[in-house]
Parts: structure tokens; C-alpha cells; sequence
């Protein structure tokens, strides 16, 4: 099997240790979409504009592929709940597209923050990371042996992601809190037979 074909087959990738959702670099991402910029347009607000006012070029080039990569999971009708929503459906509607992007954002929502609910559990503990990825390795045997610090800094990307749709307090104290998905954010994932991040998202009571 080539390397391009097994990371098709790969179920689990390092691709949000990038950071947060970045509701505010993304609105502007998603309104550069909704205005179907061209490559050469693209370039220019990214680099000579710098409209994500990064501090390297190397910076705004990397957090604009990774905006682009999750909002084009979803179409146009998301992005316009990400520019133009409250800052609750922006953020909710980011989560939903870094859900659909990444199993291993969703799956330990699926699988371990909904469990933390049900067991009625008030904190979720860092070390229940590192248990969640013993077992993605028995679901995806490709999947990649990250060293210590990739591990962290997917852990931290993920609770932040957590924290900022609510269902952490913050990220420190990582106590557990249930949120209710708005309807538009609601009605998007229906209308859009997206099951797999809807039950991810309604992982709390």
C-alpha cells in the first residue's frame, strides 16, 4: 500500500493540533468563501493584507489551510452561520465542521465525554486522553505512534475546543457542563443528514 492510500485509510490524523476553533480568523476565512475568491485574491488577503494579522507568513499560511480545511468540510450555508451567527453559532458551527474533519475530535466526544456524562462524572481528567488513545490504536492499527509532545498538543487543541462550546468550564478546572445545540446549527446538521457530528455534539443530558 503507498503512503498516500494508507492515509486514506487512516481513520485518526494529527490535523487539529493547529489550535482552537479561532472563531474570529474564521469568520474572515468564511467570508473570503462566501466570496468565492479566487487563488490570486486568496494569496493577497492571506499574505500582503494579512487579514488574520499573523506574525509570520508562515503563520497565516498554515492557519488558513487548516480554516479552509474545516469549513470546506461543510458548504456555504455553514459558513454563513460561521460569519455572520452569534458568537455561540459560530462556535458551534465550527465545532460541528472540526467534528466532521476529524474522527479523533469526534470520537472522544462519542465515546469517552459522553460516558464522563452518563457516569455522572463533574471533571473530565487529562489522563482519560491518554486511555482514549491506547484505544484508537485498537481501532486504527495505521494510525501514527505520536510522540509525547504531539500528544499534548492534541489534547490541549481539544479541550480548548471543548472549553469555547461550553462543555468544559474552562481549562483548568475541565469541569464538565451541558450544552444544548442552537437550531440553526440544529437544523444545518439535520438538513444535511450529518448524523455522526450531531451525536457527537449531543453528548451531555
Amino acid at each position: 500500500m503507498t503512503r498516500y492510500n494508507a492515509a486514506l485509510k487512516m481513520r485518526y490524523k494529527a490535523d487539529i493540533t493547529a489550535g482552537s476553533l479561532k472563531i474570529a480568523e474564521s469568520r474572515i476565512i468564511a467570508d473570503l468563501l462566501l466570496q468565492g475568491t479566487d487563488q490570486k485574491q486568496w494569496k493577497d488577503a492571506i499574505l500582503p493584507q494579512n487579514v488574520l494579522q499573523a506574525r509570520h507568513p508562515a503563520t497565516a499560511i498554515r492557519l488558513a489551510r487548516l480554516i479552509r480545511s474545516r469549513l470546506e468540510s461543510m458548504d456555504a450555508e455553514l459558513w454563513t452561520l460561521v460569519r455572520d451567527g452569534t458568537r455561540t453559532v459560530a462556535s458551534q458551527a465550527l465545532f460541528a465542521a472540526a467534528i466532521k474533519q476529524s474522527s479523533l475530535l469526534g470520537d472522544f466526544l462519542d465515546l469517552v465525554v459522553r460516558e464522563q456524562f452518563r457516569l455522572f462524572h463533574s471533571t473530565l481528567a487529562r489522563q482519560l486522553w491518554e486511555d482514549y488513545l491506547e484505544e484508537c490504536r485498537n481501532r486504527d492499527p495505521d494510525m501514527p505512534q505520536w510522540n509525547e509532545s504531539t500528544r499534548q498538543r492534541l489534547r490541549s487543541s481539544v479541550f480548548q475546543m471543548l472549553a469555547q462550546v461550553g462543555l468544559l468550564e474552562n481549562t483548568k478546572t475541565l469541569k464538565l457542563q451541558p450544552i444544548h445545540v442552537t437550531p440553526q446549527v440544529l437544523h444545518y446538521l439535520q438538513h444535511h443528514n450529518e448524523a455522526y457530528v450531531l451525536r457527537c455534539m449531543q453528548v451531555s443530558p
